[in-house]
């Protein structure tokens, strides 16, 4: 049986991209994501519940990422969920889940004149995750 991991996120960058090398020398890109959904309580009250997502690119696509986005921007993320368990130095299970991205796309215009330019434009598909990633420390 074949299975499917997949993701799709549409929020606003809340970090910058920040980028790295592994001991290959391949990079890799990692950027927060906030989703946020908006909501009215039995009593009538509007509240807003804020979903933050880890997402990681590598290689070119990381490039591109760390090169074209920056914090506040409105982008949208398609890729694989992965989870991280480590034992802490206290000795405590720490767990991390974070999105593989295979494909990000740019929902606005920052510092843009026509209407035309960056909308919708999409960072191109970066090769696939590099077979080693699993003894990196992040």
């Amino acid at each position: 049986m074949v299975g499917l991991n997949k993701l799709i996120v549409i929020g606003n960058l809340g970090t910058d991209p920040e980028m790295r090398y592994t001991p290959k020398g391949n990079p890799v890109t990692s950027f927060r994501i906030a989703t946020s959904r908006f909501y009215t309580t039995p009593e009538g009250e509007r509240r807003q519940d804020t979903e933050w997502f880890t997402v990681v690119a590598w290689n070119q696509l990381a490039e591109q990422c760390n090169q074209f986005l920056s914090k506040g921007r409105k982008i949208y993320v398609e890729g694989r969920l992965r989870s991280h368990t480590w034992e802490g130095q206290d000795g405590k299970t720490r767990f991390r889940n974070e999105i593989v991205a295979n494909r990000v796309l740019f929902l606005d215009r920052q510092g843009s004149t026509s209407p035309t330019e960056e909308e919708g434009r999409e960072v191109p598909q970066g090769a696939e995750t590099p077979q080693d990633e699993e003894g990196l420390p992040w």
